[in-house]
């Protein structure tokens, strides 16, 4: 996992956000996505910025044919123990979502669980999101709500950077149906990094062709 694809002083920064903590995360598949997948057929299914691969495990063991997108190499580790653990597999990617070679318009879903994607001029993460979408294929986006109108922070965080859902859904055009774009009520996992949010912002569009 040592081949990656990307700015390394992102991958630095995240390995180091991991390597603080046994477990970042709760290890528990994110509420949203259990909620938004329970109709949909599995397929092919991108996994943006897995993390520690709680949601990659539970959709491989939903039968689902995964490949999991992560920056950090400390995360991925961690990942492939927990695939392992539980007797699926998972296809691994060490890059930035801009820089992953993926095959275009070939997942019939295609992941974002409060994913840190880098905002630049060329709007380079959200097309990449979208260029990933097979035709009749969904792209699942959900973030922390009112993360996007914060305030910059001491830790160095400035919404500005980043990619919010709202800058996604401006992309879409006539060759995609959104389901589902609301503000609601988070379901929290117990214990892991984030707890404190209590909404979600979801964006659940359907590429049409």
């Amino acid at each position: 996992m040592d081949d990656y694809s990307g700015d390394p002083a992102v991958r630095a920064e995240w390995d180091s956000r991991y390597a603080d903590r046994q477990q970042l995360w709760s290890g528990r598949p994110n509420g949203a996505l259990v909620a938004e997948t329970a109709g949909l057929t599995p397929g092919r299914v991108l996994d943006v910025g897995c993390g520690e691969g709680a949601d990659a495990v539970w959709l491989a063991r939903g039968g689902w044919d995964v490949t999991a997108l992560e920056v950090s190499g400390v995360a991925l580790e961690r990942a492939a123990g927990h695939a392992r653990a539980a007797g699926v597999t998972v296809h691994w990617v060490h890059a930035e979502l801009t820089e992953a070679k993926l095959d275009p318009a070939s997942f019939d879903l295609v992941s974002a669980q409060y994913p840190a994607l880098l905002r630049t001029p060329d709007a380079a993460a959200e097309r990449a999101l979208l260029a990933a979408v097979a035709p009749g294929g969904v792209l699942l986006l959900v973030h922390h709500a009112g993360m996007d109108t914060q305030q910059p922070d001491d830790s160095g965080f400035d919404p500005a950077d980043y990619v919010w859902p709202s800058m996604v859904s401006a992309l879409l055009d006539d060759d995609w149906q959104i389901e589902v774009d609301e503000e609601r009520p988070r379901v929290l996992p117990e214990g892991g990094a984030g707890a404190h949010h209590t909404d979600d912002v979801v964006l659940r569009a359907r590429r049409l062709r």
